[in-house]
């Protein structure tokens, strides 16, 4: 039986709902449509005689539209002049780094006026010394107060002071730099621009105010010297002050004093102290900051007891107790050549010695 809305008979074939509808799976949706190749003509066009009732669309065109083309070209030029501008910028030339200056050094020996005081006992030693109320290692070598400055920020100045310090300790500290070991550590915080003037300086040292290896670190000859001592004393400061807006210095004015003997004799020999006096001035600028290497500007050196005859341009080789200065002094100048320098030699004041 049908039920209480449906037709007696049934539902009529071809009624909606009635029989097997074989359009029922048919679902013309919107892309159906849209793809369709016939459009029918609006009421106007069908008003003329003849007119079919259907007409052809063109066919739709795949790909990027010409907006959209048009939209990419000026993506791509904007960066092609973004890149060009970048590589080319006209400004580029006033941020350039400056040329990096040669260091300029001075080694001078200070020769004693008598015998080298010793002691077996290092500790004795430097107790009798002016370094007995120095510190020992890097804590002799205390940080400043960092104020920023115009053109530079605490951190950087911070920075600077940092490097200057750790470039102390490399180049005075470190016992493979001191017995000639090693000059990487060294090498390591210099700006490049003077690598190849550090290298020479090492290849093929010379005292012609470029070019000695003691002007860069202390070092001393390991088939003569050792340290009987590797707590060496140190005394002195270091001030940053910003001498352009591009450029900070530090200056550093140290007093080293290390207890050495003859190398290869162990507790045999008695010990002696050897002073060295580094005032060395320091220059950074921001690449040197980001980098955290520096320029060396100026070194002076003052070390003993030495014998002035000795050469020291690439190793110092201490007078060591008991012993005197040899006659002689430094090789004569010419004072008509040109590109030589002058020997330099000084007399270890007394009272720099140990009183034992």
């Amino acid at each position: 039986m049908g039920g209480p809305g449906d037709p007696p008979e049934g539902t009529p074939e071809g009624a909606p709902g009635g029989g097997e509808d074989e359009y029922r799976s048919v679902v013309f949706d919107e892309s159906f449509v849209r793809a369709a190749r016939l459009q029918e003509y609006s009421a106007l066009e069908r008003m003329a005689d003849h007119a079919p009732a259907v007409r052809r669309r063109p066919p739709l065109h795949r790909g990027l539209s010409r907006q959209a083309l048009v939209l990419v070209l000026l993506i791509a030029v904007a960066f092609g002049t973004a890149i060009y501008m970048g590589v080319r910028n006209p400004y580029q030339s006033s941020v350039t780094r400056r040329a990096v200056d040669p260091l300029r050094m001075t080694v001078v020996p200070l020769a004693p006026q008598g015998l080298v005081p010793g002691l077996a006992d290092s500790e004795a030693l430097f107790a009798h010394s002016p370094a007995a109320q120095f510190r020992v290692g890097a804590k002799g070598i205390p940080l400043p107060p960092a104020r920023r400055t115009a053109h530079f920020s605490d951190s950087q100045v911070v920075t600077a002071l940092i490097t200057a310090k750790e470039y102390l300790v490399r180049s005075s500290l470190y016992p493979e730099v001191l017995t000639g070991q090693e000059v990487q550590p060294v090498r390591g915080l210099i700006d490049p621009g003077q690598l190849d003037q550090f290298d020479e300086s090492f290849s093929q040292p010379a005292a012609d105010g470029r070019h000695a290896a003691t002007g860069w670190l202390v070092r001393f000859d390991p088939a003569r010297t050792e340290l009987a001592d590797r707590r060496i004393r140190v005394q002195g400061t270091l001030t940053a002050v910003e001498t352009d807006s591009a450029t900070l210095e530090v200056t550093a004015e140290h007093t080293f004093v290390y207890a050495v003997r003859p190398a290869g004799t162990g507790a045999k020999e008695q010990v002696s102290l050897f002073t060295v006096r580094r005032e060395l001035l320091f220059r950074f600028d921001r690449e040197d900051l980001r980098t955290r290497q520096t320029q060396l500007v100026s070194a002076t050196v003052q070390a003993g007891p030495l014998s002035c005859a000795e050469d020291s341009t690439n190793h110092l080789r201490p007078l060591m107790a008991g012993q005197t200065a040899r006659a002689g002094g430094p090789a004569g100048t010419d004072p008509y050549a040109d590109g030589t320098a002058v020997g330099l030699c000084g007399v270890l004041a007394a009272g720099s010695e140990p009183k034992v």
